[in-house]
């Protein structure tokens, strides 16, 4: 049993070095030897890390790894898309740290999880909805999960175009910013005023785009998403 804590503690340390790297997503190889199960539980783990670049990259690499595992074995990669979803859920008694975003970026990297699975993250941000999330930290990570699956598979989350509006209002600047953010990539007409209403926001937030945290401010964002809406 010993033997097993160190083998776990060891492969925690493993990872997280290759996190910490400088050319981390190539390293991340070095763990392809290693049953895909064994690695998804270890990054499900550091989905608290305080470090924002360490646990985004965590997010990138748990979206790899449960790609893999359904390609391997798929009813395993669902259980993780359970595990996930019920740790949003108020009965499993946690906080569901992570667990949207992992959601948006599995889904966007495998496209049979992310047909089975999309509403269940659209129902997240469903205002009156059964499965509505009301923290704003919650929401944030649920939006950032919805527009990283829109930006390869947009046709999944159409349902979530009307409900924008209400993130835009938001008091939470990051929420703002990323309904802006989802906004612009699902191209929402019908939310032009409302996305008129932040230009003149110069609240700044970090954004994890292309591998990379950016501190963009609402402004921006929402300048952004209206060029692409003009732009069709």
């Amino acid at each position: 049993m010993t033997e097993g804590r160190q083998s776990k503690r060891a492969l925690k340390q493993q990872i997280l070095t290759i996190i910490s790297s400088g050319n981390w997503g190539s390293k991340l190889e070095e763990l392809n030897s290693l049953p895909s199960l064994q690695v998804i539980n270890i990054l499900i783990s550091l989905f608290c890390e305080t470090n924002e670049e360490i646990k985004w990259r965590v997010i990138t690499a748990t979206g790899i790894f449960v790609s893999r595992l359904a390609d391997e074995d798929m009813e395993s990669a669902r259980i993780i898309l359970r595990r996930l979803m019920w740790s949003l859920n108020s009965e499993s008694g946690g906080l569901g740290w992570g667990a949207p975003e992992a959601m948006g970026e599995i889904m966007a990297c495998h496209e049979g999880l992310a047909t089975e699975f999309a509403q269940i993250l659209v129902s997240y941000a469903t205002p009156g909805g059964d499965n509505f999330l009301e923290f704003p930290a919650l929401q944030r990570g649920v939006l950032w999960g919805l527009g990283r699956l829109s930006q390869v598979r947009p046709e999944l989350i159409q349902d979530i175009i009307a409900e924008l509006s209400f993130f835009l209002k938001s008091d939470d600047a990051t929420v703002r910013g990323l309904a802006a953010w989802v906004g612009g990539i699902v191209k929402g007409k019908e939310l032009h005023r409302d996305m008129g209403t932040l230009l003149d926001d110069a609240a700044e937030i970090q954004l994890y785009l292309n591998h990379t945290l950016l501190k963009r401010s609402v402004e921006e964002l929402a300048r952004e998403a209206l060029a692409r809406m003009e732009a069709g």
